[in-house]
């Protein structure tokens, strides 16, 4: 298999079933359930992008070490050219759903490539470690499979660490060692897509293990139908029977988030690319150096959610022309400079690329590491400028019901705009609210705040990352700035 479409990725959900639960009931057919058809169709039109005859050159290449084509977001780039192409194909995929689903395939289609281009960390815990991540990513590249992951624990107490809590199982940890393969127990979270993924990820956080805490020191992927693993999902903002016209996001870009739940999952020794080492286990992020284009993908699909916010206070003003107010113009040109920054920072990223030993190219980690700590905050601005320019408005909108009924008059009357009418004008407000009010719309920021991990973290990262002697450099030059010669009359007056 190559590539896929739409209707591929839905008949391989078909054919491996999962153990999901949502809303009190386990859930045997994801594709036709209530809770999942609308965010499996959102999927699939993803993946229609890639057999699109108009976009497919835009989409795949041929790898050295395939006879097909494969999936741009998979590519290892050996050129400023690939990255180029890569992001392209990136953007496609964000527009698509406007950057509102966070886990697009090619965000852990990059993570794996970095993986697979770091193969020299992964044998120095066991050569078979190393052949097993590059086999799994050509297993995941050449099937275009579907990748979720978990890699947070579950916040029982924050205080402690793994082998700390009062349930050594409260963390995913190994239980024993077989000739098959590891056998773990416990959860993670938040695996997003998790029940409408096909395989799951789970690799340690940087400095998450303690010493003596090797049996939580793993890195695996495995299929989300494996025996024993079970995923528990948030309470759905959609459960199939909300309205389109009236919520035009949430009925169509629900992401389902879960934890994932291991029961004593055999994890096959061809599947382990890390276990037992906690110092390799807390290298994991800085040695695979997956932020790089991790972060590419970030950056790329959070300018498409970022622009589309924007577009939305610029038409919403524009339907009632308040921007032609100074201040609202302000405001907007305000979003519209966070859109540059965004944009230049991957811009940045990829013309000081960084070249490997072996010959391949990362984006720059700085220019993205800045975006992944800024965006966030951008997007909170953008989404408040949003809902203050709105104002009341977004927040009255009658019903599609109400439009067509015996009221519809008066609704056609009172609620247009200045040169809109007032189907128009209100589908346009529930477009700002479905996007920054509603349950979608509040996830929508939340994700965005915690997208990176930690945001506290990430900022002292970006300190801590280097000596900084360029700058502090520049402060010794102004201590030594010559002194001025005091001029003898100066002299005198002082004595």
């Amino acid at each position: 298999m190559s590539v896929r479409g739409g209707k591929d990725y839905i008949d391989g959900l078909r054919k491996y079933p999962k153990d999901v639960w949502i809303s009190g009931r386990k859930v045997s057919d994801i594709p036709g359930d209530v809770a999942f058809r609308r965010p499996v169709a959102a999927m699939a039109t993803i993946y229609e992008c890639q057999v699109d005859p108009e976009l497919r050159d835009k989409m795949l290449y041929r790898p050295d070490d395939s006879g097909d084509v494969a999936g741009l977001s998979f590519i290892i780039p050996r050129s400023r050219a690939e990255l180029e192409q890569r992001r392209e194909a990136m953007r496609i995929w964000a527009d698509a759903t406007f950057g509102l689903m966070g886990r697009s395939p090619d965000y852990l289609n990059t993570l794996l490539a970095a993986m697979a281009d770091a193969l020299d960390y992964f044998a120095e815990g066991k050569a078979e470690y190393a052949e097993n991540v590059l086999n799994y990513y050509r297993l995941c590249r050449d099937n275009d499979l579907f990748l979720t992951h978990a890699i947070v624990n579950p916040q029982v107490d924050r205080s402690k660490s793994s082998s700390q809590q009062a349930d050594e199982y409260a963390h995913l940890r190994v239980v024993e060692e077989t000739k098959d393969g590891l056998i773990v127990r416990g959860a993670k979270m938040l695996a997003t897509h998790g029940p409408t993924a096909d395989e799951i990820l789970v690799y340690p956080l940087p400095f998450s293990l303690r010493p003596g805490e090797e049996k939580y020191a793993l890195a695996f992927g495995i299929p989300t139908a494996s025996r024993g693993l079970r995923f528990i999902c948030r309470e759905p903002y959609d459960e199939g029977d909300q309205s389109q016209w009236d919520h035009p996001l949430g009925s169509r870009f629900e992401e389902p988030d879960a934890i994932a739940v291991f029961n004593d999952v055999l994890i096959p020794w061809d599947r382990v690319f890390l276990y037992g080492d906690v110092k390799l286990g807390n290298a994991f992020f800085p040695r695979t150096r997956l932020q790089c284009h991790t972060g590419h993908q970030t950056a790329v699909r959070g300018l498409a959610k970022c622009r589309f916010i924007t577009a939305l206070a610029i038409s919403q003003t524009r339907a009632v022309k308040t921007d032609s107010f100074l201040h609202v113009q302000e405001q907007l040109g305000e979003c519209l400079g966070y859109l540059e920054l965004i944009e230049g920072a991957i811009l940045l990223s990829e013309q000081k690329a960084e070249v490997t030993s072996r010959g391949t190219l990362r984006p720059a980690l700085e220019p993205l590491q800045a975006v992944r700590y800024h965006l966030p905050r951008f997007y909170e601005r953008m989404v408040q400028v949003t809902q203050v320019l709105g104002a009341g408005s977004i927040i009255s909108s009658p019903t599609q019901a109400d439009l067509l009924s015996a009221v519809g008059p008066e609704i056609e009357r009172y609620y247009r705009g200045a040169d809109v009418d007032a189907s128009a004008k209100i589908r346009l407000s529930k477009l700002v609210w479905d996007a920054t009010g509603t349950q979608f719309g509040q996830r929508q920021l939340q994700y965005e705040r915690y997208y990176a991990g930690d945001p506290v973290r990430l900022g002292a990262s970006i300190y801590l990352a280097g000596t900084h002697k360029s700058l502090t450099d520049e402060v010794e030059r102004a201590l030594i700035l010559p002194a001025e010669s005091v001029p003898e009359h100066a002299k005198a007056a002082v004595n």
